[in-house]
């Protein structure tokens, strides 16, 4: 592939060029002075992940790229203050080690596992304001700007929410490393992830079998004298994602890797753009274009062929695999119709890219009780479309992102648990958009475990 953009260097790039961009999505701060004193703290505290995580990362997702992995990306849709604890967090690894071990055992591949955490607490919104309790108020942005109480000053923009973020995203990068790296991820302890509440359901009797499989491998590997000391046994490796929205936040957590010389977003290994602020010529596209970390964009239905040619071009001009994830997010009404004239064209481009599918954002629909859901119906069909279309073109289905939770909500209609519009005033805890529970997300593994098995 031909690059159509210089390099960042070549272009007068630096952390803070995308302020003379226009830019979407942004919080209107009345105290500019606050604002800057809160970002001018941030920019003297530690980073929260580094260049060598990110760089390693980037490394497994050149094996996505040419299809020899497959990107495992969850996550809350929004991260809160309120309902940050030990016991979320470890329930939210635990079901991404199931889905790992799911995939795993059933496609026969490595799983490169990202957790849209540590930082996914801004949402764009589709207006600047919303109605709540007949009152018109700004609009809840997520717990990094406001506050989703019903009040005017609660919805004021607050520049104090980005240190709190900070420090939270600390304590949870810090707890999930304990996890990854201190023995709950070994596989000795697999017997130990079934949640009483995932246990009853068929998933759950699914993974056990799994389970007793591995358990009884690792029991025969002890008969024979052998070591269980292996890294790839007794930890875990993960990464964190989130969108970059409030570039402010981004800026002053991008530092210079004194190996390399380059920038790194070291707010999470992993950042992406949404469909709202993926245009050319505006401030998301020129900080993302800046980074060395690994970065993704979400391609939605109103993407042209063009105009997503030349954003790749732009994001990744060295054509450099694991670089770039395209995130589709067409609704499955759309997928088989919009998706194959992008694949078809970033294929014939050359263009070295991971495609994953997100299968969330295009299938919300308003329930008559007047709840925001997504049928697990219409989650699975967006699936099953796009690894028919990249087996159609002759392309990787690289890997899925979704919106999840390891807690027993009730958000999402359908699946094996059968939850049906009725029970959703049950556990509809969500802050933003709704997200698959525990079961669902296991569910989901183990059919997306079948449709990589079935294409080898």
């Amino acid at each position: 592939m031909q690059s159509m953009k210089k390099t960042a260097s070549e272009n007068n790039w630096n952390p803070s060029s995308w302020r003379k961009f226009p830019i979407k999505q942004q919080p209107g701060y009345p105290d500019k002075l606050k604002l800057k004193e809160a970002e001018d703290k941030l920019h003297s505290l530690p980073p929260l992940t580094f260049p060598t995580e990110a760089r390693k990362l980037k490394e497994q997702l050149a094996k996505v790229a040419e299809g020899k992995a497959f990107l495992l990306q969850g996550g809350d849709c929004a991260e809160s203050f309120a309902e940050f604890s030990q016991e979320n967090l470890r329930d939210f690894f635990r079901v991404m080690l199931q889905m790992t071990v799911a995939l795993m055992y059933g496609a026969g591949r490595p799983i490169v596992k990202v957790g849209r955490i540590a930082g996914q607490f801004a949402k764009p919104r589709s207006a600047d304001t919303e109605t709540v309790d007949g009152k018109e108020l700004p609009s809840y942005r997520g717990d990094m700007v406001n506050s989703m109480d019903a009040s005017d000053e609660a919805r004021a923009p607050d520049p104090e929410n980005l240190l709190k973020v900070y420090y939270q995203s600390a304590a949870t990068l810090n707890y999930l490393r304990s996890l990854a790296l201190g023995g709950y991820a070994s596989l000795d302890r697999i017997n130990e992830w079934n949640a009483s509440f995932i246990a009853k359901s068929p998933q759950g009797k699914r993974f056990q079998d799994i389970a007793d499989r591995i358990s009884e491998s690792i029991s025969f590997i002890r008969a024979c004298g052998l070591s269980l000391k292996m890294q790839q046994l007794r930890e875990a490796e993960f990464y964190t994602s989130h969108e970059a929205l409030l570039l402010g936040y981004e800026e002053s957590l991008t530092r210079i890797d004194e190996k390399t010389h380059e920038h790194y977003a070291c707010s999470a290994h992993m950042l992406w753009i949404g469909d709202r602020t993926r245009s050319l010529d505006e401030a998301h596209v020129e900080y993302m274009r800046g980074i060395a970390n690994p970065i993704a964009t979400k391609v939605g239905p109103s993407m042209k062929v063009d105009d997503l040619l030349k954003l790749i071009a732009v994001l990744n001009p060295k054509n450099e695999p694991g670089r770039l994830t395209l995130i589709s997010r067409m609704g499955s009404d759309k997928v088989a119709e919009l998706l194959p004239p992008l694949v078809r064209a970033v294929k014939k481009e050359g263009a070295k890219v991971i495609w994953s599918c997100d299968p969330m954002h295009g299938n919300t629909v308003k329930s008559p009780n007047g709840y925001k859901t997504r049928p697990f119906n219409r989650i699975l069909s967006e699936l099953k479309s796009f690894f028919e279309i990249h087996e159609s073109e002759g392309t990787h289905a690289g890997g899925v992102h979704f919106e999840m939770t390891g807690q027993d909500v009730t958000e999402c209609i359908g699946g094996a648990q059968a939850i049906s519009e009725v029970n959703l005033k049950d556990r509809y805890h969500t802050h933003c958009d709704p997200r698959l529970n525990a079961s669902q997300s296991l569910e989901l593994a183990f059919l997306i475990s079948e449709e990589l098995k079935k294409r080898g």
